[in-house]
């Protein structure tokens, strides 16, 4: 997992976002061949390619990509079972054609990427997008729907009507965003699945990546001492919960986390 915890410890890291997602999908399935999947993205990107000519434009790339991606191959947005984990592992989504926004954008990166086109994430607060921008083409779209363009202002639709909150007076929220910030972002979707169904085996590793690309986030140390606890592994809860209480000096469940604290210390001296 070299590339991914590269990506994950260093924004400006130019690790291909491919490998780093294939890397992360390799805690689901050990021993992941890369090759499958990596041979679908240059054949998408190939497919692509055959519908252009030299003097194609940005508009051009955008109408035989989403031919390709979304007609031929038929990817599309996963709307009936959005939480399945399996929409977050790219292997599954390259394998399925069927995925999340953040996974289908990633694919729509990718073909890009080989065919030497300005795509880059764009991390919409609830819904993730991709815009292509090469100065005389620019344009916001949509993976998850089947590559539909979008204006600014109809982002900032989207955004609220996902989130309920008015995001357009923040003019980050259309910027690109690194590798890294998709990393963490599929990391934290994956967490919050796993929490949901108490896979607190599944989770545990996600939330060690988590805290290698932010070790001093206080609210992953504390998560991940508590999935430790579920664990039963006690030394290694008090250490996570101990980190937390130094992180934040001042959280509203101190009490509570040293309640547990004081539990976790009377459950290893009666095991010695």
């Amino acid at each position: 997992m070299e590339a991914l915890l590269a990506a994950l410890a260093d924004e400006r890291c130019s690790v291909p976002l491919d490998i780093a997602t294939l890397e992360l999908a390799e805690i689901e399935y050990p021993g992941l061949d890369h090759g499958p999947p990596l041979e679908m993205l240059d054949r998408l990107a190939s497919r692509t390619a055959d519908h252009l000519d030299r003097e194609a434009g940005g508009a051009d790339f955008v109408e035989a990509a989403n031919h390709v991606i979304f007609e031929t191959y038929r990817f599309h947005g996963n709307e009936t079972n959005y939480y399945d984990p399996r929409n977050s592992f790219l292997n599954d989504v390259l394998a399925r054609r069927t995925g999340i926004p953040l996974t289908l954008s990633i694919v729509y990166i990718e073909v890009a990427r080989r065919l030497a086109r300005p795509v880059y994430g764009v991390g919409l607060p609830g819904h993730f997008l991709v815009r292509y921008d090469d100065s005389d083409y620019q344009a916001f779209l949509d993976p998850f729907h089947t590559g539909r363009a979008l204006s600014a202002e109809q982002c900032h639709e989207l955004a609220k009507s996902v989130t309920g909150t008015d995001a357009s007076a923040n003019p980050l929220v259309l910027s690109p965003v690194s590798t890294r910030y998709i990393l963490v972002r599929m990391l934290n979707n994956l967490k919050a699945i796993y929490l949901r169904q108490e896979s607190w085996e599944k989770v545990l590793p996600i939330l060690n990546l988590l805290l290698h690309a932010m070790p001093g986030d206080a609210g992953e140390h504390r998560t991940r001492g508590l999935v430790h606890m579920r664990l039963q592994r006690l030394a290694d809860a008090r250490t996570d919960l101990r980190r937390y209480l130094d992180l934040a000096p001042d959280p509203g469940d101190r009490e509570a986390i040293a309640a547990e604290l004081r539990k976790i210390h009377r459950m290893l001296a009666a095991l010695n």
